[in-house]
């Protein structure tokens, strides 16, 4: 699973129908799989190759778009009048990428 194959999921769950912001959205997806794979102990590139389970797919499109909408890093995005957003976003974020972990010992 490439960052161009989650593009439209994640401009879907962010409510945008233009392309401005494409490339812009695509960094955010590519640094949501790097995270993902870093978190999930899993080598650089795995889901390149290999199957993203849904709980991992979900996670990604959350975080980019978490990403998009804190750009500047200082809000919790589209919920900032609630002052635990961000932390809310990244405990959803692991719990969802903690289902498809690579446990190591």
């Amino acid at each position: 699973m490439t960052a161009n194959d989650l593009l439209a999921k994640v401009k879907e769950n962010l409510i945008i129908s233009f392309n401005d912001d494409d490339e812009l959205i695509l960094s955010f997806i590519i640094a949501a799989i790097e995270y993902a794979e870093s978190y999930q102990h899993l080598e650089e590139d795995y889901y390149s190759t290999n199957k993203m389970g849904e709980t991992t797919k979900q996670a990604i499109i959350m975080l980019a778009s978490y990403f998009y909408e804190s750009r500047d890093g200082s809000s919790g995005g589209f919920f900032a009048s609630s002052p635990n957003a961000s932390e809310q976003a990244w405990k959803t974020v692991n719990t969802l990428l903690r289902l498809d972990r690579n446990w190591k010992v």
